[in-house]
Formats: C-alpha cells, structure tokens, sequence
C-alpha cells in the first residue's frame, strides 16, 4: 500500500511592510487535523486529497500544516525557526513514504532565509534521501528559485488570477504525483527567468493579456508529453534576490520540448510587458470622481494596502481624503486598528469613543487619523472566506459607524480578496455608495460586476501597483519596470532529478 506524506507551509508576505509577521499568525494544525480541515476546503489539499482519495490503495501520512490566517511582512526569524522546525520534525517523525505531496506559496520570506520554500525542500531531501518523489503546488505569485527545482520532482501551478483553480490545483499535483510513483513518468523540468514585474487588469487570466500566456502553458501541459507548465509572475512586494518573471515547463523526459515551450511562453509574456502595468487614479482625482458619482457604488481600489499581499492593512490614506473633501457618500472602509478596537469593546455596543484610525502597524506612510464613533456591533473576528471556506481570524473586531462612514476595524491583518470580512460583519457593500477594496482584484462577481466604476487608487502602501516607489533593494537588477531600457534574452534552463 504506498504511502503519501502531506505537508503545508504557506505563506506571502510583503517585505516592504514593517511590521513582522510572527508564529500566531499562521493555524497550525497536525496529523488527522490537517486532513479533516482541508477536507472542508476547496484549496489545494482538499483537491489533493480528492484525488488520494479515490485512488484504491493509499495510505496517507498527513504530517504538518502551516497557513497564514493573518498576513503581513516579513517572517520574524524567531517564527521561522520554530516553523521550520516543526515542519521537519513532522517529516522526520513520520513512518518510510513513497511519494510527498507539499503545499506551498512561494512568496514567503523570513528575516534571514529569503527562499523558505527552496530550504524546507532541501532539508526535507536529507532526511527523506534522493529517491522519494516530491510534488509541489505553488501560487503563480511565487518566485521560482532554481534550489525549489532541484530538491523537487515537479512543481504544479495556479493557472488564475483572481486565484479560482486552488482545487484543481491541488488535483493537478496530485495525478502528476501518482504517476511519478507508479514510474509512468521522467519528469525534467525547464524554467526560464524573465526580467519583468507586473500588475493590473491585464493579469486577470481570464479577460487580460497574460491569459493568453497561460492557455500556451495549459496546452503544453495537456499535451502528449506534457506534465505541468505555468508562469510565475512572483510578488513584486516580496524583495528577495530572485524576484523575477518565470515560465515553466515539466515534460515526460524530454528537455528538448520542455526548453523550446518554456522560452515559446517567455517570449508571449515580455512582448506583452509594457501593456501589463495598471493605470493608477491619484488621491486627489479620486476624490473629485467621488465627489462627482451619483448612481450605483463606486469602488475604491486600494490594492496599495492589500492585505493578500502582505500589506499591513492600517491604511486610512483613502479615508482621510474622502473626509478632507467633504464626501458625504455612504463609505464602507476596512482597516486595522488593535488600540480603536479595545477602545470600543470598552465602551461597548451603542457607546461613543474619540479614538484614532490607522498608522498603528505602517507609521511612517500613515498617520493616525482623529474620529469620533459610535460602537455598533462587536465580534470575536473568526470567520470563513466566501471563495473556498479558508478560516480567517481578525481578532477582536469592532463595526463602528462616523457620519457617513462605517468602519470594519480588525486588530490583525486578514486576506481580503473577497466580501466574507465585510459580511462576516453584518455589512453588504451593495449598501454603500463607496467601498474601499483593499485587494488588488477579486472574483468579478464580488464588485466589478455591479459596481458604478472600480477606480484603481495611487494610494501609499507595503503592496503599491506603483513598483518604483516602493525602493527594491535585493532584487535583481536591471528589471522592468524598476528601470529604463531592459533587455531580455530568453535562456531555459533545465532540472532533472534521475
């Protein structure tokens, strides 16, 4: 009966925000808990264990799970440490396997060790040996480091953006493993580094540009010899030396095919770099398109804040100039703020409370906001996401309303990419005449589809879609659009294990 280790250890974080991202950041959940959790999910490992599932005859061995309920910057050295280490102990503890199945990001980043994922993987080879199959699904936001490469058997991808596929991800990894096992497949392995970051709407795979780049990979990888290929278009917040653009292919033994596709993707991509970056509103354009909508809801996109991302999610730039203009729109407006929510628990439901908003994680781009409010609901901040169920924990959370403004105020930072912590607070942002949304996009549904207008915002923030601002320093260079003039010269590089 073949065994098949399942471990996570996820994370994206935005180094660009000052405030570290600690161990109780992350639910922590081992053996059969890892496996009941995600059979309730519809990410990555619940698509895996679909799979495993129907398959007659394994045995799974579920070790370690680490998943960031709440986001931030980079990893405290101390938490990486202690992740890391329970990570491995979970593997060296575990019964001989056959196969390994890891959930991973590929955006995570510690204070000292910026490529998490390529040293987890190389550990886990010295004490699993050479010859065990490794598996690895990853977030197109991940950046492909040549160590994940060399201590994995093949690596799956997401193929959308916003994120739909982390399920049949998770499958995807899965089938491919199963079939390594059975020694149906040689999986070899060619990447190709792309000099580029990029965001905007162009990167939703479904309607933009960068969808086309992912349907070549989708018909490489359903090809006679194809076994996975995607891009990675990494976390341009997450400034670690080998933040770039990646395309990949995994062909069954044949590198010849595997180079000429991946550079095939390559070349799509670049040629369509300068289209990909988005068109950014001002604050003070923002306010005069507020000022001036009349029907219907207007978003306010302040993926400069996206928590998803990394960002620190204390933003109240969009909401002090709202206030400065005299908007006199209903406005709906996420943020963290610990100190205005012990404020208002103190004061409890119906109370007033004089407090300031913002600038408690990120001070130097934001400065704490004066607000008189009234106290309207209070709440211990657990909730399940509207997407795929993920559990969220905001800690305390307190609803307040300020004339014209209500507030959903978390003490800790959660993954905003859709309505669930809007709803999960007794608030539909079909109510409000402005929303601001604090990730950089979100399944259409949830606002493009009946929104007035998404007004993409230049606001400060750890996760700005204005890269030069943010002041890359690790990174490669040169690098667009960081800098003028870039040439790209594709190069495959190739990785086979045996």
């Amino acid at each position: 009966m073949p065994k098949i280790l399942i471990a996570e250890c996820k994370q994206e974080v935005s180094t660009f925000n000052p405030h570290l991202s600690g161990y109780e950041d992350f639910g922590i959940r081992r053996g059969a808990e890892l496996l009941k959790y995600h059979r309730t999910v519809r990410n990555e490992i619940g698509g895996a264990l679909s799979v495993f599932d129907a398959t007659p005859g394994v045995d799974l061995v579920p070790t370690y799970s680490a998943f960031f309920i709440s986001s931030g910057g980079t990893l405290e050295n101390g938490a990486w440490e202690r992740i890391s280490t329970e990570f491995l102990d979970g593997i060296e503890s575990a019964p001989p396997v056959d196969g390994v199945y890891f959930c991973m990001h590929g955006a995570m980043a510690s204070e000292l060790e910026f490529d998490p994922e390529g040293w987890l993987l190389a550990q886990t080879r010295k004490i699993l040996g050479e010859d065990i199959p490794i598996v690895v699904s990853l977030d197109l936001h991940g950046i492909l480091t040549d160590r994940m490469l060399e201590h994995s058997d093949a690596i799956v991808a997401y193929h959308t953006y916003p994120h739909v596929d982390f399920f049949q991800t998770g499958q995807r990894a899965a089938r491919l493993l199963l079939r390594i096992m059975a020694g149906a497949v040689k999986p070899v392995t060619a990447k190709v580094a792309i000099p580029a970051l990029v965001r905007g709407d162009e990167l939703i795979t479904a309607t933009g540009l960068f969808g086309h780049s992912i349907r070549i990979a989708q018909e490489v990888e359903n090809g006679p010899l194809g076994l996975s290929a995607g891009m990675f278009i990494g976390n341009p917040f997450t400034d670690v030396p080998a933040l770039q653009t990646y395309s990949f292919v995994v062909t069954n033994n044949d590198p010849a095919l595997a180079e000429r596709e991946a550079i095939r993707i390559a070349d799509g991509f670049w040629a369509n770099r300068e289209k990909m970056r988005v068109q950014l509103v001002i604050l003070a354009e923002m306010a005069r398109i507020a000022k001036a909508s009349t029907q219907g809801t207007l978003a306010l996109v302040d993926a400069a804040d996206a928590t998803s991302s990394g960002a620190s999610g204390d933003s109240n730039a969009i909401l002090r100039t709202l206030i400065e203009v005299g908007y006199t729109g209903r406005t709906l407006v996420p943020i963290v703020d610990e100190p205005a929510v012990k404020q208002a628990f103190a004061a409890g439901i119906g109370g007033t409370i004089q407090t300031t908003l913002g600038g408690t994680l990120d001070p130097r781009r934001f400065q704490p906001l004066p607000i008189t409010a009234r106290v309207r609901l209070l709440a211990d901040g657990r909730f399940r996401s509207e997407s795929f169920g993920e559990e969220w924990v905001a800690g305390p959370t307190a609803v307040l309303d300020a004339g014209n403004v209500t507030l959903v105020v978390s003490s800790r930072a959660v993954n905003l990419y859709d309505r669930s912590f809007f709803f999960a607070h007794g608030q539909n942002p079909r109510h409000f005449d402005a929303v601001v949304v604090k990730s950089p996009h979100c399944q259409h549904h949830m606002f493009a589809d009946w929104c007035a207008r998404m007004v993409n915002v230049d606001a400060p923030g750890s996760s700005s879609a204005n890269l030069p601002y943010l002041g890359h320093t690790r990174c490669r260079r040169p690098l667009f659009p960081l800098d003028a003039n870039v040439t790209f010269a594709p190069e495959a590089r190739l990785f086979q294990r045996h």
